[in-house]
């Protein structure tokens, strides 16, 4: 970038004569203006020279630029005149790429010069043998316009990747434009690659990942880097780990500074971390584990337990484990489908098969009433004159025998048997749709509750997951069910709105009240669920990663705190290969085996490194300082007036600390459940309820202080 050049007065320039097109005549016809632009002391004063030549509307004011929209052909033609006589001039070159840049405020405006190819226009200056300062001129047009720019345009630019690449291979000392392409990589990658749907095969080749990462990680570690481009850095490699986790898995060092950035102090930085580190693992991974097979139970209870786990059973309680009821209820479930098919009686049978569904999640099994066939020698379903063979279609049929006994204690009985057999059959939607009901005329039944969190409605399901907890007559598998759903959901729901949000935004304060409720969920459940509980791993996997992501810079490098979730989560998975089942190698699973497996060392090579982003004031280049030569043009990118005299700022890419001082403001004073649409109290407006069943549930305690 053009530097200070002593105090040289800048002359203005000529106005040129009108009608006249610049880019038409001879290279006589610029004389003036290059002559003006060459005695000019910076990038601002050539964009200003250039916007007097060219006569041009006041660019910092919204009028200015709809003066431009209405008549963009003509100015355009105009600039690109200049543009084109003057193919080689650099300073005339950038001046204009400035001009162009400064439109791109306005969406329409960027749109337009998009379909005329603004990218040919800013491209060359990056790609020429230029000087640091043109380079670094282009750069900053190309970094503004991604910040700027929707998600075509930035998937557009992404695919200039090998440029921006090149410039970081060429150039490994020049740190300014190493964080101006990393910062427009960060934005327009992320909008080529980060969705769900695999991206297209230009994007993830233009992106050459296995250089790409080497050259992000040789940059974060150079001494003396922005912290810009630290957490652009940080933002460039976690968009990479979803579709590209194959070159990530390969590349360890980046993994290393991935889980090293979870003791950060800057909670949106742990977040980012661990993002990164579950999508790292989500392609790569196994579906959880649904049904268990009481067979291979009961075979392996037959066996007798390794000493180690019949520690464990016996510590905890043997009659309060999961394998303990699961056996009692299998055989409970047997002895009561024999005790119908002598009495017939399905009442008595539907009033059983109540007290089952809510003792354990594998209660209600399939299974029939057989015979020997001697003619064939196999067996075959018999007829015992039940309006049903096979067991589980008998669960309609009792909750109509119950609901024709008109007792109305007895109601959500039959509603529960109905919801049951709807589960069962995974036809979850009616079984919702059911619960929903039920839970408007009688809102204290947990079961209830427990059926809503496995809706498609995750907001609705975290909220009914947190009401359920609170009746206080559940069972143990109600509770914990109930408990693991509200740490899986919110958890889920946690890491994607920090991810998706900007502090001061609602959904960073309502992630982290996400977060911090699956947190606290996670924490209970692992200290009070049975150890051999089915859903103890998956608990225990979002327990190391919360711990981590909340509590981070509390946590010592060597995990001392997490040591004892480490054993439970080896006892866990003995009793799952005990009882015949390999522990699926979920996402979860894989994430957190990651995170112990790289985070010491990560933390031990990085620790200087992520001590950085823990500055909490911004470091001097994230400040405009109007006496620097290259400050003043962003200064003049970023200056928008409105009519009125005001100054507005265009919205910016932000990267800024998070706390989790206002959890409580986003959590419901009653149930817990977090939200950021919250309803005040209207005594007190301090207390807030999801609703006004949770408002009227919580009156009893709250009436003393809402009064005071």
């Amino acid at each position: 970038m053009p530097g200070p050049r002593g105090k040289q007065r800048v002359k203005k320039p000529k106005p040129r004569a009108p009608g006249v097109n610049p880019g038409a005549g001879h290279a006589a016809e610029f004389e003036s203006l290059i002559d003006d632009i060459d005695g000019a002391e910076d990038w601002n004063a050539v964009a200003k020279i250039l916007c007097d030549y060219l006569e041009l509307p006041d660019l910092t004011r919204r009028s200015g630029l709809k003066k431009v929209y209405n008549n963009f052909d003509v100015i355009y033609k105009r600039i690109d005149g200049v543009y084109v006589a003057n193919a080689g001039n650099e300073k005339i070159l950038g001046g204009i790429v400035g001009i162009y840049t400064k439109m791109c405020a306005d969406s329409i405006l960027r749109n337009l010069l998009f379909q005329r190819g603004l990218l040919t226009k800013i491209m060359p200056l990056i790609e020429r043998d230029s000087s640091s300062e043109s380079r670094q001129l282009a750069l900053r047009a190309l970094t503004t316009v991604t910040h700027h720019g929707g998600a075509d345009i930035r998937r557009e630019i992404s695919l200039q990747s090998p440029v921006l690449i090149k410039i970081l291979q060429d150039h490994p000392d020049d740190l300014k434009s190493a964080e101006l392409a990393i910062s427009t990589l960060a934005h327009a990658v992320g909008a080529a690659i980060s969705e769900e749907q695999k991206p297209a095969t230009k994007y993830t080749k233009a992106l050459k990942v296995p250089t790409l990462l080497s050259l992000v990680i040789q940059f974060i570690s150079k001494p003396g880097v922005s912290l810009q481009l630290l957490h652009h850095g940080l933002e460039l490699l976690a968009h990479t780990t979803l579709h590209c986790w194959q070159e990530c898995k390969a590349y360890p060092p980046m993994i290393e500074f991935l889980a090293a950035c979870l003791r950060s102090t800057d909670l949106s930085v742990r977040c980012s971390a661990l993002g990164a580190l579950l999508r790292l693992n989500g392609n790569c991974s196994e579906d959880d584990q649904r049904f268990n097979d009481p067979n291979k139970l009961i075979a392996a209870v037959q066996r007798g337990f390794p000493d180690h786990l019949s520690d464990v059973s016996m510590d905890y309680g043997p009659m309060r484990c999961d394998s303990t009821l699961t056996l009692r209820s299998v055989a409970d479930y047997q002895k009561a489908m024999m005790q119908c098919a002598q009495n017939h009686d399905l009442y008595r049978l539907g009033l059983s098969l109540a007290e089952l569904i809510t003792r354990n999640e594998f209660s209600i099994g399939e299974g029939g009433f057989q015979f020997m066939n001697e003619r064939t020698g196999k067996p075959e379903f018999m007829d015992v004159g039940l309006p049903f063979k096979m067991w589980t279609d008998a669960l309609p049929h009792c909750a109509s025998a119950i609901r024709a006994k008109g007792r109305p204690q007895e109601v959500d009985l039959a509603d529960m048997i109905e919801m049951k057999f709807f589960i069962v059959r995974s036809r979850i939607p009616d079984a919702t749709a059911l619960a929903k009901k039920a839970i408007q005329r009688n809102p204290k039944f947990p079961y209830f509750y427990y059926v809503m969190t496995l809706g498609s409605d995750h907001n609705e399901g975290l909220r009914c997951a947190k009401k359920g907890l609170k009746c206080t007559n559940s069972t143990p598998f109600v509770r914990f069910g109930l408990m693991h759903r509200a740490v899986e959901i919110a958890g889920n729901l946690g890491v994607c709105r920090i991810q998706e949000s900007r502090e001061g935004e609602r959904k960073w304060e309502e992630g982290i009240a996400f977060m911090t409720s699956a947190w606290e969920d996670a924490k209970t459940y692992v200290s009070q669920a049975p150890p051999d509980a089915r859903h103890m791993k998956n608990v225990l996997y979002w327990y190391i990663c919360l711990t981590l992501a909340i509590k981070g810079p509390e946590i010592s490098v060597n995990l001392n705190e997490l040591q004892g979730a480490v054993k439970k989560l080896k006892i866990a998975d003995d009793f799952s290969r005990f009882f015949g089942i390999n522990p699926p190698k979920t996402q979860l699973r894989l994430t957190q085996e990651t995170i112990l497996k790289y985070f010491t060392p990560g933390a031990q090579k990085w620790s200087s490194i992520v001590s950085r982003f823990d500055s909490a004031v911004a470091e001097e280049d994230h400040v405009i300082s109007p006496g620097r030569a290259e400050d003043q043009l962003v200064a003049w990118l970023e200056d928008i007036r409105l009519e009125n005299g005001d100054q507005e700022r265009p919205e910016r890419c932000s990267h800024a600390r998070i706390t989790t001082n206002t959890v409580e403001l986003y959590r419901c004073s009653w149930c817990g459940n977090p939200s950021a649409v919250l309803r005040k109290c209207s005594g007190c407006e301090k207390a807030r309820y999801c609703d006004s069943a949770c408002q009227k549930q919580g009156w009893s305690e709250h009436k003393t202080v809402c009064k005071s």
